[in-house]
């Protein structure tokens, strides 16, 4: 794949976010030591931040130290593309994308037509989507207790049902209430001889897609994250193991470095959808090498334009089922440093300041801390 990329993207490490569960499952069910240099325990809780990627906060270390003084366990990367829905699929389903099948923000379904992974707007029947076992599931079948823990709206979403089902799910009701997350965690942890507890914060993606990740309002949020690792640490109990990652980083888009696709060179000619997100463009046509002929002379040096079977055939997505191969795009626009390919077909993108879903290091590599709980 290293000949389809440039110097400044990069692939999926050696270790990513999909081998996340089975290297806490091996101890858990006493097959083993735990992989991936986390410690070996009988109680888990992962704590998942949304958008705070390894560099992000390698920059912002004096805003965090909690997290600062945690155990750096291993060099780990999220899938491509680096988006929530992704990454989210690979941690609950412990496989690549191109077997579970979350092959972006948005991405043509079965039905032919865009669906969005997050809203499910469009989207098939969750277990047609994704129809294998989860990693939770096999937990479960090994008799680990395994609970989720996140926001109420998310218990029946269609990505939950998908990806991450599996789990006890444990609804917060109150995001921003520490001790409500808190004190169902440590519940949840409690359960059965061996557990596993995951927990979701949402909140620093958010104000960095509307603020930036350097902007006060993501420093302040990433306090407040702070804040609810040293609760987590201070309130488990003894011999728990907390453990910290995320699913991808964060890159602030200035206003100059966005192409509208609908005013560039007849972009959209011969494309029959556009999907993906301004990052990483899925874009699906009859015509895949005129259509990537384009998009090079239009975009030159702004983006890597990649024909969707070569990239399939080097394995940006991992192994891919026949039945997930037309989710992805023929062509692939893969956008370097801090360029972003915009439609006004999707507004709230529009809006977007902090963004992710391409291959730079700073959205591809995640934290992997962990601490041993002392109560």
């Amino acid at each position: 794949m290293s000949s389809l990329l440039v110097a400044d993207l990069m692939l999926p490490g050696p270790e990513t976010l999909s081998d996340l569960v089975a290297a806490m499952g091996t101890a858990l069910t006493g097959r083993g030591p735990a992989g991936l240099g986390l410690p070996d325990a009988r109680r888990y809780v992962v704590l998942l931040v949304d958008g705070m990627g390894q560099e992000n906060l390698d920059q912002s270390r004096h805003l965090a130290p909690t997290l600062s003084q945690m155990e750096n366990c291993h060099d780990l990367t999220c899938q491509v593309p680096s988006t929530t829905a992704t990454s989210l699929s690979c941690l609950g389903t412990g496989t690549a994308p191109g077997r579970h099948g979350v092959a972006g923000y948005t991405f043509r379904a079965p039905s032919g037509r865009a669906m969005n992974a997050l809203s499910w707007a469009n989207g098939d029947d969750p277990e047609v989507i994704q129809p294998h076992p989860t990693a939770f599931e096999s937990l479960v079948a090994a008799g680990v207790t395994v609970s989720s823990v996140g926001p109420a709206r998310f218990q029946r979403s269609g990505l939950t049902r998908a990806a991450l089902r599996g789990p006890r799910f444990i609804p917060i009701c109150d995001e921003d209430d520490v001790d409500e997350r808190v004190c169902k965690t440590l519940s949840a942890s409690r359960s059965g001889d061996a557990s596993l507890t995951y927990v979701y914060e949402r909140s620093l993606d958010h104000v960095g897609h509307g603020e930036g990740w350097q902007s006060g309002a993501w420093r302040s949020r990433l306090m407040w994250v702070d804040g609810l690792v040293g609760a987590l640490l201070d309130e488990l109990d003894p011999g728990t193991a907390l453990v910290v990652t995320a699913d991808h980083g964060m890159i602030d888009v200035p206003g100059g470095h966005r192409v509208m696709v609908e005013d560039e060179g007849g972009l959209l000619a011969e494309v029959d959808l556009l999907a993906g997100e301004p990052r990483f463009r899925h874009i699906y046509t009859r015509r895949p090498d005129e259509v990537a002929q384009r998009w090079r002379r239009v975009l030159g040096d702004r983006a890597q334009v990649v024909i969707g079977d070569d990239a399939v055939a080097a394995g940006l997505f991992g192994p891919v089922d026949t039945s997930t191969r037309s989710r992805f795009g023929d062509v692939l626009a893969i956008t370097r440093g801090d360029w972003a390919i915009m439609s006004r077909a999707s507004l709230k993108e529009l809006t977007l300041v902090g963004m992710h879903g391409s291959l730079t290091p700073c959205e591809m590599r995640i934290p992997l801390l962990a601490q041993i709980c002392e109560g």
